[in-house]
C-alpha cells in the first residue's frame, strides 16, 4: 500500500488511563475506499484505539497520521473538520432535542444548514433512513434504539466524513436492525466512503469489510483480508463460534 493511497494511518500508538495501559503499540492502515474491521472481544482495547484515532484521547506514544499528515495531538473537532470522523459506542445523542436537530449539530464544523453541501447531505441522509424523516420533531431520547444507531450514523454522516469510524454498531439491537445498517453501510462503502466498523459482532463485520485486524489484550494479534481472518481457526473459535475442521 503505498503512502498516496493510505487515509489513516496509527503507527505504535499507546494509550493509557492513568497507570493502566489500554493500548500498546498499536499499528494499522486504511487505505481510501476501504472497509476496514476492527474486531475484538469486550474490553480488547478497540474503543481505546479509535478513542486515540480521533482525538478523544490523547494517544501517550505513537502518531496518527490522517492524509499524510500528523494529526496525533489534534483535538476531536479538528479531525472531525478534516474529514476523520466517528460514530461512539452508545450512539452519544442529544435525547432533549429533536431529530432534526441531532441532524443539523453533526454539520456543526461547516456551518450547520448553510452551505448547499450540508442541504445535500441532510436529505441523503433522509433518503438513506426513511424513518427518521418521518420522526424529525421526535425527541432522539423517546426512540428506539435502533432508530437511534440510525441516527448516530446520520449524524456522523452529516459531517461529510472522508473516513467514517462506528464503534460498536450492534450494541443493545435487535439482529434485524443490525443485517439492516450493515446493509447501509455497505452500500456507503460501494459509494466510495471509508469505513472502519469497530464491532464485538465479528460475522457482521467481517461479512463487508475488505481487511480486518483482531485487537487482544490492547494489541494487533491478527490482521489480514477479511475472508482470510474469518477462516482462520482462532477466530472461529473465539469470534465466530465455529470449530475449525480438521482435513
Amino acid at each position: 500500500m503505498s503512502a498516496c493511497e493510505t487515509l489513516l494511518e496509527i503507527r505504535g500508538m499507546e494509550l493509557r488511563y492513568g497507570a493502566a495501559i489500554a493500548v500498546r503499540d498499536i499499528s494499522l492502515r486504511v487505505a481510501r475506499g476501504q472497509l476496514v474491521a476492527v474486531i475484538g472481544n469486550n474490553g480488547a482495547g478497540k474503543s481505546s484505539m479509535v478513542k486515540g484515532a480521533t482525538g478523544l484521547v490523547r494517544p501517550s506514544a505513537g502518531k496518527v497520521l490522517f492524509r499524510g499528515e500528523d494529526t496525533t495531538a489534534l483535538p476531536a473537532h479538528s479531525k472531525a473538520k478534516r474529514g476523520l470522523v466517528m460514530v461512539p459506542e452508545g450512539r452519544r445523542l442529544f435525547p432533549d432535542q429533536t431529530v432534526e436537530d441531532n441532524l443539523i449539530l453533526g454539520a456543526y464544523v461547516h456551518g450547520g444548514l448553510k452551505h448547499e453541501k450540508a442541504r445535500a447531505s441532510f436529505d441523503r441522509v433522509l433518503a438513506l433512513f426513511p424513518r427518521l424523516k418521518e420522526r424529525l420533531r421526535q425527541q432522539a431520547g423517546s426512540m428506539s434504539g435502533g432508530e437511534q444507531q440510525m441516527l448516530a450514523i446520520a449524524r456522523g454522516l452529516m459531517a461529510g466524513p472522508e473516513l467514517l469510524i462506528i464503534d460498536e454498531l450492534s450494541l443493545g439491537l435487535a439482529p434485524r436492525i443490525v443485517t439492516q445498517l450493515i446493509e447501509v453501510l455497505a452500500q456507503l462503502n460501494r459509494e466510495g466512503l471509508t469505513i472502519v466498523l469497530v464491532e464485538q459482532l465479528a460475522a457482521h463485520a467481517l461479512s463487508i469489510a475488505d481487511h480486518a485486524y483482531v485487537v487482544d489484550n490492547g494489541a494487533i494479534g491478527l490482521s489480514g483480508p477479511s475472508a482470510e481472518i474469518a477462516a482462520n481457526p482462532q477466530v472461529m473459535d473465539a469470534f465466530l463460534g465455529k470449530k475449525a475442521v480438521a482435513p
